[in-house]
């Protein structure tokens, strides 16, 4: 026990005026020995502290990855249903759309069809139509040869006095019975002075009946254009002269009769010809036919006076059965009003269908945005531009927000999460 004293006693190391025992060294070494295994323990518990720290913090995180991604999961099983039962609804409405416009279309082939086939039986009646006037106009061809001697043959006719008379007198009644109805004229009738005019045309309301009476100086026309010399020419101008005087003076006398026929008679000339002499190179017979107020017509006159005629009658006709045509015109402005009416609702119609189209496109462009979005997973709020214009803005409480559809059967539901 001494020497162990002794030995501990001892000086081991000396550091100037300083002496270390053996015994200092091995305290100073314990010591140190000692502080160094407190600081690594301390280190140790700190560093243990730490990495319980870190993993209970690790696990955390991941429990709240967990509920965030089981959030997801779940907000993307709703957003699968409403898109289910969304593309139901479009599904819906886009094949009312195709069945609407597939009836249309119906419709409207119908139409054009129906359309065709008028044009195409109108054309055919045209062809038809065409090919029998061809065949009148190879008919009348083959009678033109015919038509020369016709033409001589009435020269033979002209050529007696007799039936030059019947030929002008049925050439006036057919142009009198081409343009008056039938009850409004009559040939041979005879006046109360006994004479018989070829023809007098019935006045409507009670008005004098008019006079027509055909003649044909052809004896003396023919004498003028067959004179060689101004001397034969001259005899024949005033044989042709007397022989108008003489009918005027007949028409005259015969067939004006007071309240019986009008103050004005017609002398038919069946010539164009013999006409266009008279008014050129006789213009006082024309002045005497006036004084003795008795017309000068041709063909073509006649015709033309048959027409006013024909215009009288006509509109004494319609005075007649004037309450008759104000009522049809009456209920025409009630079939035209009912027209405008349907007109107007038909417009509204087809506005309506086309505001529709349009608010269907609309939607279907929405709902591929929403699907590209939800395809990519962004979950943003929607910007007005993405709001439907008659709807409102989907309600936010509680990081939530709702959109309800028009019709009340998808209802959305995006849970948003914050940390």
């Amino acid at each position: 026990m001494n020497d162990a004293s002794s030995l501990l006693s001892e000086p081991l190391l000396r550091l100037g005026a300083s002496a270390f025992t053996l015994g200092q060294v091995l305290l100073a070494a314990g010591t140190l020995a000692l502080v160094l295994l407190v600081g690594l323990g301390w280190a140790l518990w700190r560093s243990a502290r730490a990495r319980t720290a870190a993993a209970e913090e690790a696990a955390e995180r991941t429990r709240a990855a967990e509920e965030r991604m089981a959030g997801i999961l779940q907000a993307q099983a709703e957003m699968k249903g409403s898109m289910g039962a969304l593309a139901d609804v479009f599904g819906a409405r886009q094949a009312e759309l195709t069945q609407s416009l597939g009836q249309r279309l119906d419709a409207m082939t119908g139409r054009i069809g129906q359309s065709m086939s008028e044009q195409a039986r109108s054309t055919h009646d045209s062809l038809a139509k065409l090919q029998e006037r061809l065949a009148v106009i190879d008919t009348a061809q083959g009678n033109i040869q015919s038509l020369a001697g016709q033409v001589v043959q009435l020269q033979a006719i002209l050529s007696n006095k007799q039936t030059r008379g019947a030929f002008g007198q049925s050439r006036m009644e057919a142009i009198v019975a081409d343009g008056l109805p039938m009850g409004a004229y009559e040939f041979q009738a005879t006046l109360s002075n006994g004479s018989r005019p070829d023809c007098i045309v019935k006045m409507p309301n009670g008005a004098p009946a008019l006079a027509i009476d055909a003649k044909f100086p052809l004896e003396a026309w023919n004498a003028i254009r067959a004179a060689e010399s101004p001397d034969l020419q001259k005899a024949a101008s005033q044989a042709f002269r007397r022989d108008i005087e003489v009918h005027i003076r007949d028409i005259s006398e015969k067939y004006l009769l007071q309240g019986e026929t009008q103050d004005t008679a017609f002398m038919f000339v069946p010539s164009e010809s013999v006409f266009a002499e008279i008014h050129e190179n006789f213009e006082a017979l024309v002045q005497r036919a006036h004084r003795a107020r008795v017309v000068i017509v041709s063909p073509s006159l006649l015709m033309l006076s048959i027409q006013v005629v024909q215009a009288i009658l006509k509109d004494a006709r319609m005075r007649e059965q004037a309450h008759l045509i104000q009522g049809e015109v009456v209920r025409l402005m009630e079939d035209v009003g009912r027209l405008d009416e349907r007109v107007r609702k038909l417009q509204t119609h087809f506005g309506q269908a086309a505001k529709d189209i349009d608010d269907i496109l609309v939607s279907s462009s929405k709902v591929t945005k929403r699907g590209q979005k939800i395809e990519a997973l962004e979950f943003a709020e929607r910007t007005p531009d993405e709001q439907d214009g008659q709807g409102e803005a989907p309600a936010r409480a509680g990081g939530r927000r709702t959109a309800d559809s028009r019709t009340g059967q998808l209802r959305l539901r995006v849970v948003d999460e914050e940390g």
